[in-house]
């Protein structure tokens, strides 16, 4: 009975959070500094607490797949998951075996589900319905955050994003970036995709009909890197050639590069100044340092791949836009890349 009672508390803690009479928690840590934290939102609060008991641990675990899943309703699946065990525990009183609850329990599931499917309304053939119907569930999980107040804005952007997808599921196709400064209102939907970077000295500062090779690959000086490895010269001459040799080698890789027949190179990895110079000399534009989840995200709404290796470049994949030129956001630049091949947006903030 300790499992039911330890569920039902948790339940009963994150009530009071629920519903149009919602009251906020403060939750203040133990460790140093006492930090305060002045919230409603379930996930946040079940993440706080140090929990013992097992069934108390399921419906955190509940509360966090809500959140990783869907993003919204993880109070709401662990008050429903708290009422049911509180009906189930007057039943295992009642000499009920647990069994057959869990029976009734997947039972009362399905007939559930079936009245939903009866009742549900599909307006996705009326343009018009479908996204009024979409605003009605951005302005709802919009309602109890802290963008209530400019829930109408958000939920627009949140709506407009999800209906460029195009009836994709893959929501990493939306980028959020955030900079400080300016009101939320400020907020808004790009038509392209923007890379939280900006564009070196020396490079073209616009490329249009861009040809893009997305890439993970070392631009630093190859060298032979054995552990434990020395190299011993008797003159300046042969430091020289050897570092001659080292750039010989990265000009042969550069020109891989350049002969794929692109405009321009963005590197996960950072491009020293030798290789930069070459690109810079074949009027490439060379973005060093995108961070992955950038350029997985970039690779995806452009239609490139990643390429690490450039012997065959008919084998590389690259992405195209219509444009690729550099923006300012408040006090920062960054890059816009135009007209992406599959018209994916990007929202920033």
């Amino acid at each position: 009975m300790a499992s039911f009672i330890g569920a039902m508390a948790i339940a009963d803690l994150v009530k009071t959070t629920l519903g149009p009479k919602e009251m906020d928690k403060i939750l203040q840590s133990t460790g140093r500094g006492h930090s305060v934290t002045v919230t409603n939102d379930g996930a946040t609060i079940l993440k706080s607490l140090h929990i013992d008991n097992p069934a108390a641990k399921v419906l955190v675990d509940i509360s966090k797949v809500q959140d990783d899943e869907v993003g919204d309703g993880t109070t709401s699946v662990v008050v429903l998951a708290g009422e049911l065990l509180r009906e189930a525990e007057k039943l295992v009183n009642a000499k009920i075996h647990p069994m057959t609850i869990i029976a009734g329990f997947r039972m009362a599931s399905e007939c559930a589900r079936n009245v939903l499917e009866q009742k549900v309304v599909d307006n996705k053939q009326d343009a018009e319905k479908f996204r009024s119907d979409l605003m009605n569930i951005a302005r709802t999980t919009l309602s109890s955050k802290i963008l209530s107040q400019d829930k109408e804005h958000f939920a627009k952007l949140a709506v407009d994003a999800v209906m460029r997808l195009k009836g994709s599921t893959n929501l990493e196709a939306i980028q959020i970036i955030k900079k400080p400064g300016g009101s939320l209102k400020d907020s808004f939907l790009d038509e392209g995709f923007i890379l939280d970077k900006k564009i070196g000295v020396g490079q073209p500062k616009r490329i249009e009909n861009a040809k893009i090779l997305v890439a993970n690959t070392a631009m630093d000086t190859d060298k032979v890197k054995i552990y434990g490895a020395r190299v011993r010269v008797d003159s300046m001459a042969k430091v020289a050639d050897l570092e001659a040799a080292e750039k010989e080698k990265m000009r042969e890789k550069v020109q891989k590069i350049i002969s794929h027949g692109i405009n321009c190179f963005v590197n996960r990895q950072l491009i020293y100044n030798f290789p930069e110079e070459l690109f810079a000399d074949a009027g490439i534009l060379a973005i060093e340092h995108a961070d992955f989840d950038g350029i997985e995200r970039l690779g995806l709404v452009t239609g490139g791949e990643i390429a690490s290796t450039f012997d065959n470049p008919e084998s590389v994949k690259l992405g195209y836009c219509k444009l690729i030129e550099e923006i300012m956001i408040g006090e920062d630049k960054l890059i816009h890349f135009s007209g992406v091949a599959m018209g994916q947006p990007s929202c920033t903030g």
